[in-house]
């Protein structure tokens, strides 16, 4: 290829900022049973659009022109659902329903508040979703004509998530908890009957939790179709594995536990990782193992699983829907291959692409395949991670630059999907290490439990050791090291440079909290008490926190730093950044600084994810690769 006649880091690439801002998201996916549409979200710079394929015609339509699609409960999801002719979405603050085949959105609930997850009852009159305003949350339900005022169900509970109905409408399943947990630290799966009034809302009687507490976690309840069980999945055991209730006989079935995660971190409203096939016999599960997740069968007599094997060339499936005649749907990729929404029909194996992300112009031949590697901490203690490595130089240089990737969260994982960021970087001849550190999800309870008090600390020393690693066995260029990261991953580089000056040449850091003290004060409601597991409870952890905040120790970099924020992020605000650019420009060390206006905590505009990506290759040219 041409790319290995040029240095390292300078490869031709024909992945280019434009191409990475052009790119579409798949976000979900969902089966009309009525029509037998399937129906998805893209999002499109930073619009959100609802596309239809129903049967018989040529091609797919787009439904929301009138609306950007997108809920803000916490950090969003949850943003539509489709049935009885109709898809049912989120816009504005508002519930809208649009008919799948042809007319004009209708207002489904007022603008009050924020609604979310929107759950269509089975014979279509109701819909139930989650609601909060002025930071009380509930479960509400409403006429799904929009011929009504809707009405809170249930409340109570600090948050709510993933509501369920059963087959016949009688009861309906739900995920609560409160502060200061996280919904992974511990949450509740809450079961209650309906009434059935002649006038009016039904009303929610008979209210118990099944299973769940202060430690142990759930997600994602949904009822079987005949209505025997209520499917979820818990960490009950150390690792997330799928469990039956079964509601005659009030017993719980433990049906699929392996030292492999079934669920991920519920960070947004509306994920999944399981659906009931049509029938009831069997789910389709999403099983997560050293960062490759894989659809697999598991049948509920037995709980035999097995892998799908005609998906199996996809390490990233989420979001399964099964459709009326079987059909199921995900939104699937791989390392070398963006995301598609794609379709497995288990009657006669076909699989169909439905629709892509992207134009995939790029042959998977010049994209890089991670690695799964482990490594020993600076304390010894085993760290996980993904690595990306460029194609052999024929220039004689032997070892490529690196960058360490920090996901955010911290209780995230970097998982072996297409990520367009990894191949612009890789393709240009960078290594990319990718670092699951301890507190990271996805390698059982004990391990993303190791960074509680320890946030600032574990995370650190294992994207260092992560690199000297590297270093150490002449993978990669010692010399010209860079990390990179976003959140709370922006805040692991900020604490790297501070803590081990000079092992990286240069520091990227997006919306990364800087002040400790201050985020905890301002941050939104979801995580408002996140950092008393993660470093303490205030008053009495205040040394902690002041220790573990960059603000206050920032004097201590001297090596260069790129800083990106949104000018309207919620999450970590823009004074966070400018806190620390103020020291950055006082002690003169070399750092550039971009607010971009109408962005939030991450990018959306296709204007924003280009001048960003250009702007990234800019500093690193200048000090990691010529410094």
């Amino acid at each position: 290829m041409a790319q290995q006649f040029r240095p390292y880091g300078l490869w031709p690439s024909t992945i280019s900022p434009k191409t990475l801002a052009l790119g579409r998201r798949l976000r979900d996916v969902a089966w009309d049973a009525q029509t037998g549409a399937l129906v998805w979200l893209e999002q499109r710079s930073d619009r959100g659009v609802l596309v239809c394929d129903l049967p018989d015609v040529h091609a797919p339509r787009e439904l929301t022109a009138e609306h950007s699609v997108r809920a803000r409960v916490g950090y969003g999801g949850g943003d539509m659902t489709a049935g009885h002719g109709h898809a049912y979405y989120v816009a504005d603050g508002r519930l809208y329903r649009q008919s799948l085949v042809a007319g004009v959105p209708q207002a489904v609930t007022p603008a009050f508040g924020q609604p979310a997850s929107p759950t269509l009852s089975p014979d279509g009159h109701w819909l139930l979703y989650v609601h909060t305003y002025e930071e009380t949350d509930s479960l509400a339900l409403a006429p799904a004509d929009g011929q009504g005022w809707p009405q809170r169900l249930v409340e109570g509970a600090d948050f709510y998530m993933q509501p369920a109905w059963s087959s016949d409408g009688r009861r309906i399943a739900w995920v609560e908890w409160d502060h200061p947990n996280m919904p992974w630290d511990g949450s509740r799966l809450a079961l209650a009957t309906l009434s059935s009034p002649e006038h009016g809302l039904p009303q929610a009687l008979e209210r118990e939790v099944l299973v769940g507490d202060a430690g142990v976690s759930v997600f994602q309840p949904s009822f079987s179709p005949d209505g025997r069980f209520l499917a979820y999945v818990s960490d009950a055991g150390g690792w997330n594995g799928l469990y039956l209730y079964d509601l005659g006989r009030r017993e719980t079935i433990p049906l699929w536990l392996e030292e492999a995660e079934l669920a991920e971190p519920a960070w947004a409203q509306g994920m999944r990782s399981y659906a009931w096939s049509a029938d009831g016999s069997r789910l389709y599960v999403c099983r997560n193992e050293q960062g490759r997740v894989t659809l697999w069968s598991v049948t509920v007599d037995g709980g035999r699983a097995a892998p799908v094997e005609a998906l199996v060339g996809y390490t990233a499936v989420s979001q399964p829907a099964v459709g009326p005649e079987g059909e199921v749907a995900v939104i699937a990729s791989s390392s070398v291959v963006p995301e598609r929404i794609v379709t497995w029909d288990p009657a006669s194996d076909q699989v169909r692409v439905r629709a892509r992300a992207e134009s995939e112009l790029v042959p998977p031949e010049q994209l890089a395949e991670p690695q799964a590697i482990s490594w020993a901490s600076l304390d010894g203690e085993e760290v996980h991670g993904l690595l990306y490595l460029p194609s052999p130089s024929e220039e004689g240089q032997t070892r490529p630059p690196l960058i360490v990737r920090v996901h955010g969260g911290p209780t995230s994982q970097a998982r072996a999907r297409y990520s367009a960021e990894a191949q612009f970087f890789v393709t240009r001849g960078y290594a990319l290490l990718d670092v699951n550190y301890r507190g990271s999800s996805g390698y059982g309870r004990a391990y993303w439990r190791r960074l509680q008090g320890q946030w600032g600390i574990l995370d650190v020393d294992d994207a260092v050791s992560g690199a000297r690693e590297l270093a150490g066995q002449n993978l990669v260029d010692g010399k010209r090291m860079a990390i990179m990261g976003g959140s709370a991953g922006g805040y692991t580089v900020l604490q790297s440079l501070i803590r081990y000056p000079g092992t990286f040449k240069a520091g990227v850091c997006m919306y990364g909290v800087t002040n400790l003290f201050t985020l905890a004060a301002d941050t939104h409601k979801f995580e408002r008490y996140y950092l008393d597991t993660l470093i303490g409870p205030l008053p009495e952890a205040a040394a902690l926190y002041r220790e573990r905040s960059p603000f206050f120790f920032a004097d201590r970099i001297r090596d260069p730093v790129a800083i990106f924020q949104g000018e309207e992020d919620q999450v970590v605000p823009p004074s966070q950044a400018e806190s620390i650019v103020e020291v950055l420009r006082r002690n003169g060390v070399p750092h550039i600084y971009h607010l971009y206006p109408g962005e939030g905590h991450g990018w959306r505009k296709a204007e924003t994810v280009e001048a960003f990506y250009q702007a990234v290759l800019d500093f690193l040219r200048q000090y990691v690769l010529f410094s």
